[in-house]
Order: C-alpha cells, then sequence, then structure tokens
C-alpha cells in the first residue's frame, strides 16, 4: 500500500447526485472524481509531493503515483523467489517459486470479460522438499521485514572496519576481502599521512605562512627569491623541486591529482629525507656530521581509541567479582561458591528473554507484570500439592495467543505450523516391532490376575531397550516418546480445538502443549528440541493418557519448563495481536516525539521571555533595593552565600544578645583590643536598628507607580519560572512515555573492552518497578540486576582468540596475550561466551565496575557514560530488591512456626502464601478485563448477570482509583506519577 506519514492514503469517495450534463474532474490511477476544477488541482499536487511511501519495496521520496507504480510488485512473484503459501485453514508453509504460468483475460464478442487475467504458479516447500503445489497468486505472500535497518547495521558490522582515527575509510574486512577478491588498498590521498598533510596544509593556508607556491611542475616552476641569492641559487631550487617531483610521480602515477598543497608538503618530505633539504629563506640547513637526523615522532593518539590497544596496567584494580545464577559457573577456580538451585548456564539466557518478553507484552498477554525472583520460583516449584496461579496463567495466557477463540474468526491459527504427523506410520512401526518374533522363547511366568495399561506400558518398554541393545532395532525407528499416541487417543478432540474452547481446567493446558510440541517437531530445525521436552511429557514407559502429560510436568525441572515458555514465546511473536502492538508503539513513539519537541519549544519561548523579564527588572528596581540580592537567591541564606558557616552565624547572633545597650563593658582583665571589639558589635548594633526603621518606614509609606510595576514583574518573573518547571516536567513525562514504547527490541548498555555486553532490562518497554496496579506492585522492583553477557562468537573469535601472528604482535607490543588480559584484569570470575551470564545485584560492586571501565577506550566510555547516566535507578532498584528478599525470608521463618501448629487428619497444614513468594501473585488484569483467569472457563449464561455487575464495579473502582494521562485514558504502564 501507498503511505504517507506511515499512514495509509485514503482515497476521496465518489459525490453522489451530479448531474448528468455537469463536467467533472478524473484521477486516473485513482478514479476520484471532483466537481470543481480547484479541487482536482488541489488533489494533484498532493499526489505529486515527492512525500509517499511504498510499503512493499521500502522506496521513499516518491510521488504517489510513482509509489503506486512501484506498489504493482506486490501482486506478482516470480521464479527463484522464496514466498510463503496461504492455506484454507489459516496455516502458512515457506515455499520456493519453480514457475510461473500468466494467462491472458478472455473477452466475450459483445467486448465483456468472461475470463479475468491471472497467474499460476508452480512452488516446491521448503520443509517438504520432495512436494510441490500449483498455487494461484491469492494464496501467495511474502514474508515481511526480512530486510531491515537492523540487517543492514548488521551487515555492515560484519563486513566493513575502520582505523581509529577521524576521517578514516571504511574498508572490507580481510577475510571478506579475500574470499570475494576485492581490493583492499586504500587509494593515496586517503592514507593517514596525506590527511594529516592535508590538514596542515589547510591550516598554514589561513595563517598565510607559505612565502612560495608551486603552481604547475608540468609547465613551469616559479621558485622563491630570497635575499641576497642571484639566479644561480634559484636554478638550483628549482632543479631540486623539479627532481623530488619527478621522483615521486614515478612511484605514485596518481601524485598528480593531489591537491597542490599536499604535493608541497610530500615533496618537502622527500627533499628532507635525501638530505637537501632547501630552507625557505634560500639556505641549506647545517647538519651534524656523523649524526643522521632522528625520524620523526609518531603523532599521540587520538583518545578515544580502541580499547585492547589501551596500555594494561599491571597493578590496576581488577574487575568487581561477578555473581552466577546457574550451578554450572564458568571459573577457573574450583573454590568458587554455587547456589545450588538446579539451574544450567544454558538457561539463564532463555529465562531473561522469557521473563523479559511476557513483562513488556503483559498487556497484550493480559498478565499481571512480576519480579524475575518470582518467575524463578514459580518454575522450580515441583510440588504438585499447591496451586501456583503465576505457572499456569503464563501458559494459559501465551497459548490464547497462538490460536483464537471459537468464536473468533472461527478459531482461526495465528502461526506458521509444519504438517501434522501421521500417527498411522507411528502404529504400523509399533506393530511390525511388536510382532518381532522373540530367538529364544522361554516359558513366562504367569501374570497376576490384573494387568493395568501402565504395566503393559512397562514391559513395552522394556522389550524396546532390549532390542535395541541386542541390535534388532535401530535408534530411528525406536520410539523416544508416546505423543503421537496421545494424540490419536483423543483424534476428535485434538489440541487445537482444546485451544480453541480454553479448555484449560485441571491441568489440560499441558495436554494442548504436548500436541503443539508433537506438530512441531516436523520441523526439522525445532525438531530435537521438541523431542526431548517430549521424552519428559510423554515417556515412552508410561501410559499414552492426558493424567501421564499433567503428572510429568510437576515433575519437569526448571530447565526443561523454560525451554517450554520459550518455544510459547517464539511463537507468539508471529501473531498479529504482537504485531499490531509493536506498530502502536512505533506510532505512539512518533507522536511523543513530536509532542517532545513542541515542549521543547514552548520551553525555549518561556526561556526568551524570563530573560526579558529580568531585563525589565533591572530598569523598573528601585534605588534603594539595589543592595538586595536578585529574586533567584531570595530564599537563601546571606551568611551562606557569603562563606561563612551555620556555627559562625549562630555564634554571631549569641554575641549580639549577650552585648547589650545597657550592659557595661567588663572592667576585669580584659584582652587586647576588647574594647574596639564591643565598640563594633555596638555600632552593628545601631546600624541594623536603624535599617529596620527605615524598612518599617518604606514599608508604611505608600508605594509609587513604579514600585507598583516593579511588583507586577517580580510576579510575573515567578509565574513564568513556574511555567518552565511544569514544562520540563511534562518533558521528563514524554521521555519515560517514550522510554517504555520502545518496546522491539532490548537495548544493551554497552560493551568493555572484552566485548561483555551489560544489560539493565527495566530500561526500555517497562516500568522502572513493574506495573504500578500489578498484584506484586508492594515488592518495588522488576528485576533489580545488572546482567552481564559474554562475548559473542564471532567477537570472540575476532578481537580474543587472535591466531599465532596477530597473538606474537600483540604479546610483544604489551608483554601478554589477549586472553591473557582478560583472565587479570576481569578477576576471578569471566564470562567466555554469548551463552553465559552473570549479574551484579550490589550498589558498591556497580561503583566499582564505574571506576574499572576506562575513558580512553571507544567502547567503554560509551558504557561508563550508560552506567553513570543510570546508576541512581540502577543502585534504587537493587536496594528495593535486595530489602524486600530480606523482609520476605524473616516472614517466611515467622510464620513458619504458627502454621505448623495448623494440622489435619493426614498431614501438617502448610499455608502456600507463606511458602514461597510466588503464591502471592494474582492475575488482576485478567479478572478485571475478562471477568475471569485464562485458566478459567467463561462465566456461564445465568451468571452473566453477576459477572457484569463484578466488571462495572471493578471499572468503577479503577476510575476512582487510576489516573488518566494526557489524552483522557486510564494509566495502565506508568501509574498515575513518575518517579525520577
Amino acid at each position: 500500500m501507498v503511505l504517507f506519514k506511515r499512514k495509509q492514503v485514503t482515497l476521496l469517495s465518489r459525490p453522489t447526485n451530479i448531474p448528468d450534463d455537469q463536467e467533472v474532474w478524473v484521477v486516473e490511477q485513482t478514479g476520484e472524481v471532483f466537481t470543481t476544477y480547484e479541487s482536482y488541482l488541489q488533489r494533484v499536487d498532493f499526489y505529486r509531493q515527492k512525500r509517499f511511501h511504498c510499503e512493499i519495496t521500502g522506496h521513499t521520496g516518491l510521488s504517489f503515483f510513482d509509489a503506486l507504480q512501484s506498489e504493482e510488485f506486490k501482486n506478482e512473484y516470480y521464479p527463484g523467489e522464496t514466498i510463503v503459501v496461504k492455506f484454507e485453514d489459516g496455516g502458512r508453509a515457506p515455499a520456493v517459486l519453480r514457475e510461473k504460468s500468466k494467462f491472458p483475460e478472455l473477452l466475450g464478442p459483445d467486448g465483456t470479460v468472461e475470463r479475468a487475467a491471472f497467474s499460476r504458479y508452480c512452488v516446491s516447500f521448503i520443509n517438504r522438499p520432495d512436494e510441490e503445489a500449483v498455487v494461484h497468486a491469492p494464496h501467495l505472500t511474502r514474508e515481511r521485514k526480512t530486510f531491515t535497518k537492523q540487517r543492514l547495521r548488521s551487515f555492515l558490522k560484519k563486513t566493513i572496519e575502520h582505523e581509529a582515527w577521524t576521517g578514516a575509510p571504511w574498508c572490507v574486512k580481510s577475510r571478506i576481502a579475500e574470499e570475494y577478491r576485492i581490493n583492499g588498498n586504500i587509494p593515496p590521498h586517503l592514507t593517514y599521512e596525506n590527511q594529516m598533510l592535508q590538514r596542515k596544509a589547510n591550516l598554514a593556508a589561513k595563517k598565510n605562512d607559505f612565502e612560495g607556491q608551486i603552481v604547475n611542475f608540468h609547465h613551469e616552476l616559479h621558485p622563491l627569491k630570497p635575499k641576497g641569492s642571484k639566479g644561480k641559487r634559484n636554478a638550483q631550487d628549482a632543479a631540486l623541486l623539479n627532481e623530488a617531483y619527478q621522483r615521486a610521480l614515478a612511484v605514485d602515477p596518481g601524485f598528480s591529482k593531489i591537491p597542490q598543497a599536499v604535493q608541497q608538503q610530500h615533496i618537502e618530505q622527500l627533499i628532507r629525507t635525501s638530505g637537501a633539504l632547501v630552507h625557505r629563506n634560500g639556505f641549506q640547513p647545517i647538519a651534524a656530521k656523523g649524526h643522521p637526523k632522528p625520524p620523526p615522532l609518531p603523532p599521540p593518539p587520538k583518545y578515544p581509541i580502541e580499547d585492547l590497544e589501551l596500555t594494561p596496567i599491571r597493578d590496576r584494580a581488577t574487575r568487581p567479582a561477578l555473581k552466577f545464577l546457574s550451578d554450572d559457573i564458568p571459573t577457573l577456580h574450583p573454590a568458587a561458591e554455587k547456589p545450588h538451585s538446579g539451574i544450567l548456564m544454558r538457561s539463564v539466557g532463555p529465562l531473561l528473554e522469557t521473563w523479559d518478553t511476557l513483562n513488556v507484552y503483559c498487556e497484550v498477554f493480559q498478565l499481571d507484570s512480576f519480579t524475575f525472583d518470582d518467575y524463578l520460583e514459580a518454575l522450580q516449584l515441583t510440588d504438585d500439592t499447591y496451586h501456583c496461579q503465576l505457572l499456569v496463567e503464563i501458559h494459559c495466557a501465551v497459548l490464547k495467543k497462538l490460536v483464537n477463540d471459537v468464536n473468533d474468526k472461527n478459531g482461526q491459527v495465528q502461526i506458521s505450523l509444519p504438517e501434522s504427523n501421521i500417527p498411522g506410520s507411528d502404529d504400523s512401526s509399533l506393530a511390525d516391532n511388536s510382532a518381532l518374533p522373540s530367538p529364544t522363547p522361554e516359558p513366562e511366568v504367569k501374570p497376576a490376575a490384573r494387568t493395568t495399561r501402565s504395566s503393559l506400558a512397562k514391559s513395552e518398554a522394556a522389550d524396546l531397550k532390549n532390542d535395541l541393545k541386542n541390535g534388532r532395532l535401530s535408534m530411528s525407528e525406536a520410539k523416544i516418546h508416546r505423543a503421537a499416541e496421545m494424540e490419536q487417543s483423543t483424534r476428535s478432540y485434538d489440541w487445537k480445538t482444546r485451544l480453541r474452547k480454553r479448555d484449560f481446567r485441571d491441568g489440560r493446558w499441558v495436554f494442548i502443549i504436548v500436541g503443539l510440541l508433537y506438530q512441531l517437531s516436523g520441523d526439522t530445525r525445532r525438531r530435537k528440541s521438541c523431542d526431548d521436552i517430549l521424552r519428559k511429557l510423554a515417556p515412552p514407559d508410561q501410559e499414552a493418557s492426558e493424567e501421564i502429560a499433567i503428572s510429568q510436568y510437576s515433575l519437569l525441572d526448571i530447565n526443561t519448563r523454560v525451554r517450554i515458555v520459550e518455544v510459547l514465546c517464539m511463537l507468539s511473536l508471529e501473531t498479529k495481536a504482537i504485531r499490531n502492538y509493536m506498530e502502536d508503539c512505533n506510532n505512539n513513539m512518533t507522536d511523543f516525539r513530536k509532542e517532545r519537541i513542541d515542549m521543547q519549544r514552548k520551553r525555549k519561548a518561556a526561556m526568551e521571555d524570563l530573560r526579558l523579564l529580568h531585563e525589565e527588572r533591572k530598569a523598573l528596581q528601585p534605588e534603594s533595593k539595589t543592595a538586595s540580592p536578585i529574586p533567584e537567591l531570595e530564599e537563601l541564606d546571606d551568611s551562606r552565600m557569603n562563606g561563612a558557616s551555620e556555627d559562625e552565624v549562630e555564634v554571631e547572633d549569641e554575641d549580639e544578645v549577650m552585648d547589650t545597650e545597657e550592659e557595661a563593658p567588663h572592667q576585669g582583665r580584659t584582652l587586647r583590643r576588647a574594647n574596639d571589639r564591643a565598640a563594633q558589635r555596638q555600632k552593628r548594633l545601631e546600624e541594623e536598628k536603624l535599617r529596620k526603621e527605615r524598612a518599617r518606614a518604606e514599608k508604611a509609606k505608600k508605594p509609587s507607580k513604579q514600585e507598583k510595576q516593579y511588583e507586577k514583574v517580580l510576579k510575573r518573573i515567578e509565574e513564568a519560572k513556574e511555567q518552565i518547571r511544569e514544562y520540563e516536567e511534562e518533558v521528563l513525562v514524554i521521555e519515560n512515555d517514550l522510554r517504555e514504547a520502545d518496546c522491539p527490541r532490548t537495548r544493551v548498555l554497552g560493551k568493555d573492552r572484552f566485548w561483555n555486553r551489560y544489560y539493565w532490562f527495566e530500561r526500555n518497554a517497562m516500568p522502572y518497578a513493574g506495573l504500578p496496579d500489578s498484584s506484586t506492585a508492594f515488592a518495588g522492583f522488576a528485576n533489580g540486576c545488572l546482567w552481564v553477557q559474554g562475548p559473542d562468537d564471532m567477537e570472540r573469535q575476532g578481537f580474543i582468540e587472535l591466531c599465532d601472528a596477530e597473538n606474537a604482535q600483540y604479546y610483544k607490543a604489551f608483554m601478554m596475550t589477549v586472553p591473557e588480559r582478560k583472565m587479570i584484569e576481569e578477576g576471578e570470575t569471566h564470562c567466555f561466551n554469548a551463552r553465559q551470564w552473570g549479574y551484579y545485584d550490589d550498589p558498591d560492586d556497580l561503583d566499582k565496575l564505574i571506576g574499572w571501565l576506562d575513558t580512553h577506550g571507544v567502547r567503554e566510555t560509551k558504557l561508563r557514560k550508560e552506567l553513570q547516566a543510570q546508576r541512581d535507578k540502577i543502585s534504587t532498584y537493587m536496594v528495593a530488591r535486595k530489602r524486600f528478599l530480606e523482609s520476605s525470608e524473616e516472614k517466611k521463618l515467622e510464620n513458619g512456626e504458627v502454621t505448623s501448629r495448623i494440622s489435619t487428619r493426614t498431614k501438617t497444614y502448610r499455608d502456600p502464601a507463606h511458602l514461597l513468594r510466588c503464591f502471592a501473585w494474582t492475575n488482576l488484569t485478567a479478572e478485571r478485563e475478562n471477568g475471569h483467569l485464562h485458566s478459567e472457563p467463561k462465566p456461564a449464561a445465568n451468571n452473566r448477570k453477576q459477572g457484569k455487575a463484578a466488571k462495572k464495579a471493578v471499572e468503577e473502582e479503577g476510575r476512582q482509583t487510576r489516573a488518566t494521562n494526557r489524552q483522557g485514558k486510564p494509566l495502565t504502564r506508568q501509574g498515575n506519577r513518575y518517579t525520577f
């Protein structure tokens, strides 16, 4: 579609009741009809503006007609192109277009169109290479956003580089240049030496230091004429310069194209190195015999430079020690303390990724925000005695976005799924395997009277294990899970039907996950991951039933559970709900930026008005008030402005109270000059008394017209200051709105010298402490940690793990290699690759980290700047997290003794809210918007009135307790006040 300011161009409707004889004007490309020529010209002028955007090709700066012509590419597909095939049931599959057949339109004898023109395409599916299909254009589409600005930025980052000096040219990396045979030689006029010579020549030209100039070497030289020298010296100079020019031209044929100022500098350098330099005054300098002139010193580095090129300081403090969430700590010191949490390092990244996704898009999922610590506790819970609402609501909320409700577009599937696996193949293989004869039949022991299905499943699994051990069955023929049998047992009520009907009660959402993972296992990229999960949810030695899947999920560890949540979150990002939310946030950010510019413009105008008011105040200031301070400083203490401390002021006041007019000077032993000091104090008292009397008299006197104007100006100044403060507060509010609307990607704070990435997840796309109306908003934090990720593989191989030649060169320069420097400067804790994570949760460690960063390096300068800007907020929420965790542990210990006394007939009663913090979380958002939780069914028809009444009461309560934003809408993320 054609866009104008990121909005679709809306065509004008055709006017009605037009007489047959009336003259009209028509825009052929759009079919718009106008009854006046002026409106027609106005519309055509609008279409001819170079401000339109083609959404399909991404071209900008086009007229409407050019963009419309470029838009025709949308309905045409070409052989070799990767496209997406849309099925009748809503499914999607990637494919490659093989052949294209175009059929023209057919016209009847009377000129009517009997058949419109169309195209037919032969495609081959990527996931199923052996299958082809013939489809029409309406069933094809292109994958959106396959080429984005982020991908272009990533491509440039991986393929080009430049040296660390201003104006350095961008060059293709050596490995890319060797692979594609690209010439990597830098042109002579772009080298560092010539650039420096050019800058020096420009500076010299500005200062008019040249006493002569080389005009043209090809025709005639114009040498200088020094005082007292004749034509012989001039001829020698001209010959010397011409010889140097010819020598430079022989070395570099492109020397003649270099600017003349650079040519002169280069020629003087050649003459200087040859030992035959002629001074500008015409005299040859005298050189010491036997001592050649030392080479010029290299220019000093211009900071900041590449971090690893800085000279290491051996006695410098190391980076503060990292803390780790996982048990397998990436350290070379075996004595390091381990957390014993059961979390593997490979699961830390998915844990952070899924928590961030669920909190950033919590409004789409209709979830209350939750802390990262509560998220960990919920995933680690293995006791099926208690119902953890947080764990259940996360899975149900995300599943509901994958498939629509049965009443919403007939339960359309919102994601692309591979073709469903055929359960008959598994059954046939199972029948064949069960029919294998036993080579050595032995008399079996007679089984018990009753045989359960679980016992038969165990015996069947044992037989398969023996077949694998004896070599009668291969691994490809072995059955690793029973998900296919679970799906076959409910063939008429598969996982899609369950999900459309929102059948989540009593843990049935686990059965939906089993069916979803089993269908996803048809994709070769996801097969291994899905099979590993299904092996635990539907084990081959257990019965293929719904109860087994639910019970098996309660036994899963946190590493497997987070893999399930990761799969669901990745699928949810393909849905229209998430994409529409991101598009709305993008449009809101555009509006916020415009509003911020408007506020800044108003603030600038208010500052100018304030300046004019101050000038007017100075002009109207009475003579009696010339010694008074300016209005901005009236609230400050005069003694502090003069540099006196509070103690000195109090001592002076005490002296004034003690020495009064009625008291005589002390006649005993006195110090020298004591009488003089007493007289000075007496004089000050008299002057103070006289000043107060004058002020009282002036106050009683009727103010003049000038004084009235002066007071009015002062009042207007205060009003202007208040207006400026309001504008500044409004700008801060808008900037916070921009921060929370920035949801497409998680922004990194920066990188250190060893390419470690630093993240503060609360920085963008979410409130600092979570939603203010969340059930756990009393915690006062969301994550409360500064996370550190190890270097990426490409960065590690290109900058840390160098080849032998580069390692030898680096060792020669700094007496250590880059890995050795990393081990020394990072201290005892390290992250060696991007799959390893550490964190800081103490403000003192944050301050030490900021002090460890070097401001002379390119990356650490930016990282230090970001950490210093966010330091107060990060420290605030680190302290809040620490305080909350300590208080919850104390409450758990206090309540443990009380709840242990409550007992039932079978076992001691334990209150879930006192066991773990995650039990205090409640999905208030779903109850407020839907009237029920995601895991609960919709209210019955007879309870609909009660549900409406409850929802109305909740809405009324929300109107009373929740504020509105500038557009009059209730605040959803930031609450009614910002904390800056």
